[in-house]
């Protein structure tokens, strides 16, 4: 069993702690940014402290890969909590239950959402307020259930933590949270995402392409992701440029909506527009290993964990100069305007026919990558609980 060892500059607990995870994220196969980040913290944090006891409470049947180890105890409670007034219920009758029986010292919460009808200490996790920008991405009930109840989770939390500073100032500014209650703790990538060998890209290619390059883009097909400007940026620099690079979106159409659709059908090179779905880790690190560019022009993230997945694979990062990306990608990708179709074209055009401009960045990234990873964040992570257990 690999063992992780969890840094800590604070006094140690000199009682078996009892710690309430809410884990309803974690589920098989369906891992996305907030479940990775629960994912991968827990997993390290639970086995870099075996002398406390964690509760991972469930909303459905587990995956017993979810248990890291022997302090775990999984607590499955109803209902399934997948819409706002399940939310409800879930989290203002079912936690509080499962919370007073354990008797616990502190409720984790990695998706931010907790229970007001409870006075455990708690951490919240807020990711990102994305929903206090541009609410109209979400569906009607999804967004009125995030703008009343996150600024009093946000409130209720002994300690919020976040994945940027951008989010931290975020949450300051809409919420008047003071900037000591909350910790900044930094995403990571998956240990699988490396460099990989010229043959397996060279398979890689044949696979996907044809042996075609291609632009790659990663995530769920939601609005804010921008597809609608990177199809236009696509069609645009295929239109100007001889080229037969082409364009994989790489995730599910969870959130795929009107405009998106109607973006990509007036495409006249949707044709080279190839949607691989939800990929395994392992082929995803391969994937991203042999594109020319990962393309991730969000015009708003929390963090954006996919620009440093690209660096840990060598591969150049075209990103936005808005929200939180800058401070991820620093020095080490191009930076565009995500609402400017020529912007995201030029770069297209740069990583596209500047071989030095390519390896410049890519050695840049490589230096870049050493300020996230996963350790980090479950240290940080860690951190933040005897922060507020103290």
């Amino acid at each position: 069993m690999q063992i992780y060892h969890i840094k800590s500059n604070k006094r140690k607990f000199y009682k078996t702690l009892k710690i309430a995870v809410n884990t309803r994220l974690l589920l098989k196969d369906k891992l996305e940014g907030i479940g990775w980040f629960a994912y991968e913290t827990l997993k390290r944090i639970t086995k870099g402290h075996p002398e406390h006891q964690f509760y991972f409470i469930f909303d459905r049947k587990y995956n017993k890969e979810f248990l890291f180890s022997d302090n775990i105890t999984p607590v499955v409670i109803p209902p399934q909590a997948r819409h706002p007034f399940l939310y409800y219920l879930w989290f203002e009758y079912s936690i509080p239950i499962v919370l007073k029986k354990i008797k616990a010292d502190l409720f984790l919460s990695p998706d931010g959402y907790l229970s007001l009808s409870t006075n455990v200490k708690s951490i919240a996790v807020f990711h990102d307020l994305n929903f206090e920008h541009y609410p109209k991405d979400l569906p009607l009930l999804v967004r009125k259930y995030y703008r009343f109840y996150f600024p009093k989770f946000a409130k209720k939390a002994t300690r919020i933590a976040t994945v940027s500073e951008y989010s931290k100032k975020d949450i300051i500014n809409q919420y008047g949270i003071s900037e000591d209650k909350i910790d900044v703790v930094y995403n990571g990538a998956n240990e699988n995402f490396k460099k990989i060998t010229e043959s397996e890209k060279k398979l890689t290619l044949e696979k996907i392409t044809g042996g075609k390059q291609y632009f790659i883009f990663i995530g769920s097909l939601h609005p804010r992701k921008n597809l609608v400007n990177l199809f236009k940026a696509f069609d645009l620099f295929k239109i100007s440029y001889s080229s037969d690079i082409q364009l994989l979106i790489a995730g599910e159409k969870k959130w795929w909506t009107n405009e998106i659709q109607h973006a990509y059908e007036q495409m006249k090179f949707k044709n080279e527009v190839i949607f691989s779905g939800r990929l395994s880790v392992e082929d995803l690190y391969k994937t991203i290993g042999s594109a020319l560019a990962l393309t991730y022009v969000s015009y708003f993230e929390g963090f954006g964990i996919p620009i440093v997945e690209a660096f840990y694979c060598d591969t150049p990062v075209i990103t936005s100069n808005v929200t939180s990306m800058p401070e991820v990608a620093g020095d080490a990708a191009l930076l565009v305007d995500p609402f400017s179709v020529n912007s995201i074209c030029d770069a297209m055009k740069q990583i596209a026919f500047n071989e030095n401009l390519r390896k410049d960045l890519i050695t840049k990234g490589r230096i870049r990558k050493k300020n996230f990873n996963w350790q980090k964040s479950a240290d940080r992570l860690w951190n933040c609980i005897e922060k507020t257990l103290n």
